[in-house]
């Protein structure tokens, strides 16, 4: 495989200079966007609409830039993500969508439609095959990414409580997942309770879709046949009681998003 060319800029700009937007589209067309066809073509830009009220997501105007771009190069942009299998604000498409409005994403600020690609209640979704893949052989994608022609991931970067680090294998893999997709990703990773640090107070129960943390008699107990094993509650524990000894899991779901990934990317 040849190695990626990797290109970089900083957020310095003199007063009147380049602005960041400014800086962000130049390094876009050094990078060598102007060499994809997109003359007529739908263009996925995967990005993350950022919970609401939260601060960790990219800004609409690298969006805008981007999207800018692309149109100038004849292409059909839009920004696109899945649903999430954890409770909030991006679990259905039309909280999704307010969701991302809220946190600046409209037509109007990105210059192009913003849709959520596995539909209203991320049930919209094509089977990829994943040829050659150890873990998995058919990829739960959010259809309107597979009907894309030309797919680009506009990645935050962060650290994550199972992933270690998410970056743009995780943003495409995990992210572009329909919900069956991100079910069959995690499905390994079942955590259990400390019974000595459990105090009982129902922030695992309050964080779960499902209904799989049971708090009765002051501690808590996992079902697992509820248990999806996204690891939301391990990270809203506050007495750190909720832990996953299956580290190959973790190294399974991994590999998932990574062929994940894959099933995306492959031949476009």
């Amino acid at each position: 495989m040849e190695k990626s060319k990797v290109f970089f800029t900083d957020f310095r700009t003199p007063m009147y200079g380049e602005t960041i937007p400014q800086k962000f589209k130049r390094l876009i067309k050094t990078a060598g966007i102007g060499q994809i066809d997109f003359d007529g073509k739908f263009v996925a830009i995967k990005t993350h609409f950022g919970e609401l009220g939260n601060l960790s997501f990219l800004r609409p105007n690298y969006a805008k830039a981007l999207a800018d771009i692309i149109k100038e190069l004849g292409g059909k942009p839009f920004l696109t993500d899945c649903n999430t299998l954890y409770p909030g604000f991006r679990k259905n498409a039309l909280d999704h969508l307010e969701c991302a409005w809220e946190n600046g994403f409209t037509p109007m600020t990105v210059g192009c439609p913003v849709i959520i690609a596995d539909g209203l209640k991320g049930t919209d979704d094509i089977d990829v095959p994943v040829n050659g893949g150890e873990y998995i052989k058919y990829a739960h994608i959010g259809r309107a990414i597979m009907d894309a022609d030309v797919f680009i991931t506009l990645s935050h970067v962060k650290g994550h409580e199972n992933a270690g680090f998410g970056g743009a294998i995780k943003n495409i893999g995990m992210g572009c997942g329909s919900r069956a997709g991100k079910m069959e990703m995690h499905c390994d990773g079942k955590p259990e309770v400390d019974q000595d640090l459990c105090i009982g107070c129902g922030a695992c129960f309050n964080s779960c879709a499902h209904g799989a943390p049971i708090v009765k008699d002051g501690k808590c107990t996992i079902d697992e046949n509820k248990c999806l094993g996204c690891g939301r509650c391990i990270a809203k524990c506050p007495m750190d009681a909720i832990h996953n000894e299956k580290w190959t899991s973790c190294k399974a779901l991994n590999s998932r998003m990574a062929e994940y990934a894959y099933a995306v990317c492959k031949d476009r």
